[in-house]
């Protein structure tokens, strides 16, 4: 619920604003009588906006909104005067103000400019994250076997407020599938909220996760809301989950059991409402046998498991990945689409990608880009490491499209096969079909044989 700071020097006035916010927006409310007073509120409390009165003594709102500027507190402020001052609401608005209100407004105005300011601020944050993560991911791109079982398995799982384990090697878009899940889940409007376990030093985890009060700990000079209450009735994803420290393993677990944060130097408790979807790269159980990860956490997060497969288990989906790298790099670099010749097409459809994977493949038709000033793409422009790799019989590969996916196809069920010793039940069971006669048919139309 969010919390709203009222700032009047008339404490009466302040006093019913606050109740009336409270009757008909159902916010949280809070009261200062000063502009000292609701500096100290500001970092004392996690406030998610502000009704600010600019005629004050002492320290008006003018100087309120002067210091949270300097301070970069990026709260919604909205200012209301009774003196019909239009330049002070200007001056107002340019010293970062969100809007302005006149103190005659009925209180369903006042309230629905509330709700205005908090989803504005909410889509401020999602712009950022949007422009932080341009260019660098991609949507569920793929019409493969595995893509298509992986997404019938996410349309069932997204309506289900459980936990989610997302698990796969680095590079395969686990964030992706969790914002896919979130996309298609009961409330996509509700916060995405993405945090990477690994990114965070271990002395900040806590306080990044749960949140914390001011002065809990050296340089907390405001109170901090953490990701849990940020994602309020969303999704928080937990990306690296494997990289949490022991201590905050055991306050997750106290957290998805009780369904209860408590901040840092904190001592009330924060109802939380957010679905919790973790991912990880490495072998959890492994991590549980050798006493690095919990145990009772690995099971209270494994409700539910998705696994990514790797791209060289869906070689036939390169076509659709290239055509989409060449179209959304090309555009946030400034050059005209470029298309890449079936040869060297070819090349990427034959290398294996262990490294990295979709991510690897990006960054490599990134640099084919940059590498070319033609319009198309040649096998000159394929990285060595690529050529060097990829068989010399590569130069015959077929050109058209449905050729190549072909051969795709081919490569996807010889690579499973061997991962299972060419064991057909258990091969089949692994591509998703329906029994092992249907991968015997597959086998057949590529003339397929155990060595």
């Amino acid at each position: 619920m969010a919390l709203v700071l009222v700032v009047d020097d008339v404490a009466a006035l302040a006093e019913q604003y606050a109740y009336d916010l409270k009757r008909i927006g159902g916010f949280e409310t809070l009261v200062a009588t000063g502009g000292r007073e609701a500096l100290e509120a500001v970092m004392s409390h996690a406030v998610d906006c502000v009704i600010l009165d600019l005629e004050m003594p002492d320290i008006d709102g003018f100087e309120v909104l002067r210091a949270l500027k300097k301070e970069d507190i990026q709260i919604p402020v909205i200012v209301y005067t009774g003196t019909g001052s239009y330049d002070r609401c200007v001056k107002a608005i340019k010293l970062g103000a969100y809007s302005f209100i006149d103190k005659t407004e009925s209180m369903e105005r006042v309230a629905q400019e509330v709700e205005n300011a908090l989803e504005r601020a909410k889509l401020e944050i999602e712009i950022k994250a949007l422009k932080r993560d341009l260019g660098t991911e991609t949507p569920l791109i793929g019409s493969s076997q595995a893509m298509r079982q992986l997404k019938e398995q996410i349309a069932r799982v997204a309506p289900i407020p459980s936990p989610v384990l997302i698990v796969g090697e680095s590079g395969t878009g686990k964030e992706l599938v969790a914002r896919e899940l979130h996309r298609v889940g009961s409330d996509p409007k509700k916060p995405f909220v993405a945090i990477n376990s690994a990114a965070l030093p271990e002395n900040l985890i806590e306080s990044e996760l749960f949140g914390h009060e001011r002065g809990a700990f050296t340089g907390a000079n405001r109170t901090h809301k953490g990701a849990f209450e940020l994602a309020a009735g969303g999704t928080l994803f937990l990306d690296e989950i494997g990289e949490l420290p022991p201590s905050a393993q055991a306050r997750l677990l106290r957290v998805l059991e009780e369904r209860q944060v408590t901040r840092v130097g904190g001592e009330r408790p924060i109802e939380v409402t957010g679905r919790v979807v973790a991912a990880t790269n490495r072998n959890l159980e492994s991590e549980v046998e050798s006493n690095r990860f919990r145990q009772d956490l690995y099971y209270r997060l494994n409700v539910h498991m998705l696994h990514v497969p790797p791209l060289r288990d869906r070689l036939s989906d390169i076509s659709e990945l290239a055509d989409h790298f060449t179209a959304s790099i090309g555009a946030r670099l400034g050059v005209r689409r470029k298309r890449i010749d079936p040869k060297a097409l070819g090349l990427l459809m034959g290398y294996e990608w262990k490294r990295n994977n979709v991510r690897e493949l990006r960054n490599i038709i990134e640099r084919m880009i940059i590498a070319t000033d033609d319009d198309f793409i040649r096998v000159d422009q394929v990285p060595v490491e690529v050529r060097e790799q990829v068989s010399p019989t590569t130069d015959a590969e077929p050109k058209t499209l449905q050729e190549l996916k072909t051969e795709a196809e081919r490569q996807i069920i010889v690579t499973a096969l061997e991962r299972n010793d060419w064991h057909i039940s258990r091969t089949a069971k692994a591509l998703g079909l329906a029994d092992h006669a249907s991968l015997l048919k597959i086998m057949r139309r590529h003339k397929l044989k155990r060595p």
